[in-house]
């Protein structure tokens, strides 16, 4: 048995999510750090293991103050938590090109088991001559679930800051050295 080892190309790739704001509208950011490995065992993606860590301090929304905010021990605490992880638990084909992944995801140092729904979009040869492989994945949290809690009521009736969060990954993975599995 051979391990194909993956590696994300986070420059080619992105974590992006979106919540409600004021119940009105929809908030959209990135983590523009982070880095990720899939390996697969002979290549077949039904038993792959997937691992991505975020860097909690990248989140970015374009809004510099709203950014500051989602830092601070309201949200994400980067002082206390600097990493988003996410370790996979297990694939199962859904069938055609979809997959979905079951993981672990932790976030402020809790951990809750999310079901990833992903679109393996196939493989190519860079100009380079390196094998490349796309994939997108969605789902949807509840924050509260994570201790995100920070909210404010709206005189109008509802909350500032919408409880789903939903996220789509788009991954970009480079081919490296196959490796004897011991």
């Amino acid at each position: 048995m051979a391990l194909e080892r993956w590696e994300i190309d986070s420059g080619h790739s992105g974590i992006h999510f979106s919540v409600r704001h004021m119940v009105v509208a929809k908030v959209r950011g990135q983590f523009a750090r982070w880095s990720g490995t899939i390996l697969a065992e002979d290549g077949d993606l039904a038993r792959a293991s997937v691992e991505a860590v975020m860097d909690a301090s990248s989140i970015e929304t374009g809004v510099a103050d709203r950014d500051a905010h989602l830092k601070s021990p309201d949200f994400l605490n980067v002082a206390s938590y600097p990493a988003l992880t996410f370790r996979s638990k297990g694939v199962e084909r859904l069938g055609g090109d979809r997959l979905r992944v079951l993981g672990d995801l932790t976030i402020r140092g809790v951990t809750r088991e999310v079901a990833l729904d992903v679109e393996y979009a196939g493989r190519t040869k860079d100009p380079w001559g390196n094998e490349r492989a796309g994939f997108t994945a969605k789902t949807s949290i509840d924050r509260g679930e994570f201790g995100l809690i920070w909210n404010q009521m709206l005189e109008a009736g509802g909350l500032m800051v919408g409880e789903r969060v939903d996220i789509e990954i788009e991954v970009e993975a480079v081919k490296q050295t196959a490796v004897k599995a011991a």
